[in-house]
């Protein structure tokens, strides 16, 4: 892991992920350029874009954080029977279980006071319940990867673990959403 505490080995180990994090954004961007013809249509479906995006990313930075201390206090192993990889992968899925109804609610509310929703209450809880419990799986397995990478590649989970999962969960975020509007709708 690197311990060389320079700009130079900083920006050596960051530039890089930070290079390919940006393009990973600009395919974000064009996913959620294509359904906008759609989020126009459907306000509470467009206050659950950057909220579903970001719960995502917040999801996956908690793991993040959590899985970054175990590695450097030594008490993660990447076997998927270890109790802290397991036991931190199952409380981010049970966090969206209860965070995306009320966000789905949310936004259901704020586009009927600020817009008028056009969808029913029930079909905008069910669109974030859905994408968010997807998203959590996706943002586990991105983030166990993410933290198994850092290990390899000898890189200090902490610098590139939390970047790297905020921004894939930003294009996953995109495209699950919108599939699952697809499915519901």
């Amino acid at each position: 892991m690197q311990t060389d505490w320079t700009v130079r080995a900083i920006t050596r180990a960051m530039l890089p992920v930070l290079l390919v994090l940006t393009l990973v954004e600009i395919g974000s961007g064009l996913v959620l350029g294509s359904f906008e013809e759609e989020l126009l249509r459907s306000p509470s479906l467009l206050v659950l874009v950057p909220v579903t995006i970001g719960t995502a990313g917040n999801l996956g930075s908690i793991l993040a954080a959590r899985l970054s201390t175990a590695f450097h206090l030594g008490t993660l192993s990447f076997d998927p029977t270890d109790d802290t990889l397991a036991g931190n992968a199952v409380a981010t899925v049970l966090l969206a279980a209860t965070m995306f109804p009320l966000i789905g609610f949310g936004a259901w509310g704020l586009a009927e006071l600020t817009a008028g929703a056009r969808l029913a209450p029930l079909t905008v809880i069910t669109v974030a319940v859905m994408s968010g419990l997807v998203l959590s799986v996706l943002a586990v397995t991105v983030t166990v990867i993410a933290t198994y990478a850092a290990y390899r590649f000898e890189l200090d989970p902490d610098d590139v673990v939390i970047p790297a999962v905020t921004n894939v969960c930003d294009v996953l975020g995109v495209v699950v959403l919108f599939v699952v509007v697809w499915l519901v709708l």
